[in-house]
């Protein structure tokens, strides 16, 4: 289908400029891929139904895991990030197992999971140091979002082997790139958050 929007000179830019990031994007994973892995150990959380559980336990069947640190319900980003995976989830499990990690208190989590239709698994990490190990939390306890990669290896060792923080604009919400097509930039004027508050 032919391209109407543009000029043939603006056109070639932005083929340019996408295949750059491309080339880019491959070089970011490949440079992930040569992280040193970080050995960690079997940090204990609570499932949403404050029934404790361990790390290695979050496994399952594979040996690879992907795991969000997820800020909680009061974080609209985070609400917004993890709408998304929830599409995706079932792709992702294909390959490694997928749970949602926040320091909200179990209760919590189940009541906003079932409110937002979320079919992945969450867990609890309140009351630990998990998100201070990994670098998802700052001063005064205040959360970051991201995620981490875990490995698992035959005598049940644990390793981190990767992790990547989460931003307006970043590679791991489909939303920033579909909006950035619209004639105004939501960068210029923000983003309205909608889901109803748990309490």
């Amino acid at each position: 289908m032919k391209k109407k929007n543009g000029s043939g000179g603006n056109q070639r830019r932005i083929r340019e400029m996408e295949e750059q990031i491309r080339q880019m994007k491959q070089q970011l994973a490949n440079l992930r891929r040569e992280f040193p892995p970080q050995k960690v150990r079997d940090y204990s959380f609570k499932d949403s139904f404050g029934n404790s559980l361990i790390l290695s336990s979050l496994f399952g069947d594979k040996n690879s895991l992907f795991l969000i640190h997820n800020m909680g319900v009061k974080c609209a980003y985070c609400t917004l990030w993890a709408d998304g995976f929830n599409g995706l989830v079932k792709h992702l499990e294909q390959r490694a197992s997928f749970v949602v990690e926040s320091a909200d208190d179990p209760l919590v989590q189940r009541k906003f999971a079932a409110d937002r239709g979320w079919g992945f698994r969450m867990v609890s990490s309140k009351g630990t140091s998990f998100k201070k190990d990994m670098g998802y939390e700052g001063e005064n306890k205040s959360p970051w979002p991201g995620v981490s990669v875990f490995t698992r290896n035959k005598r049940g060792e644990i390793f981190r082997v990767s992790d990547a923080g989460f931003g307006p604009g970043d590679n791991f919400c489909t939303l920033w790139d579909l909006l950035d097509l619209l004639p105004q930039s939501y960068r210029e004027e923000g983003i309205d958050y909608f889901y109803s508050e748990v309490r």
